[in-house]
């Protein structure tokens, strides 16, 4: 009869206690189901990088006076300027130029010390392929016009994830219609159009 009763009570102990454990992960379970979803749909949802997003390289044949310059402050050496002089202009003339963005480490080194301005970062991330050989970039690829994402009419850009205010660091504590921390380029110009017509009034 003691033993009996010392299994009911073994019993009801593990009953309760498996319940609790029940009501742990429902608890969890529950607290998600209230918050927004952070999963990316991708390809059909995609985070709109930041105004300063370092992508891919665009480069402008046209500006480039084959200094090597960014040559030089590339960690890696990694830029290839192919260039030949003329003698007729005593100047250099650019023949090739290609960077090979599978070893690219996006620093920016390049772009920030470029004397014409011919080379940029974009915001442009997708340059995944089958073969490492078609990350190798040439001027013809590097110049032609970047992707952007709010430009597809076929994806839906979610900005929210890509940038949380000042002070956020949940992204499921954000009301649905709140917006990124930072201002649009747009807006930007807004401000600086409407400070220096208020500065000719």
């Amino acid at each position: 009869m003691l033993n009996f009763l010392k299994q009911v009570g073994d019993y009801a102990k593990e009953s309760v206690q498996a319940a609790k454990y029940i009501g742990q992960g429902l608890s969890v379970t529950f607290d998600h189901m209230r918050r927004r979803p952070v999963t990316v749909q991708y390809p059909y949802e995609k985070i709109i990088p930041s105004e300063r997003y370092r992508g891919r390289i665009h480069f402008e044949f046209d500006k480039c006076i084959s200094c090597e310059v960014c040559v030089r402050v590339c960690p890696i050496n990694l830029p290839v300027v192919d260039w030949e002089f003329d003698k007729a202009s005593k100047k250099k003339t650019l023949n090739h130029y290609s960077i090979d963005f599978g070893v690219c480490i996006f620093c920016g080194n390049c772009v920030e010390y470029c004397p014409t301005n011919c080379l940029s970062m974009t915001e442009e991330y997708e340059m995944a392929a089958y073969d490492r050989h078609e990350l190798n970039y040439d001027n013809v690829a590097m110049g032609r016009l970047p992707y952007k994402v709010t430009q597809d009419p076929m994806v839906t850009p979610l900005r929210e994830y890509g940038y949380l205010p000042k002070g956020v660091t949940d992204p499921h504590d954000l009301p649905a219609g709140s917006r990124r921390a930072g201002k649009l380029p747009q807006e930007i110009l807004e401000e600086a159009e409407s400070a220096a017509s208020g500065a000719d009034n």
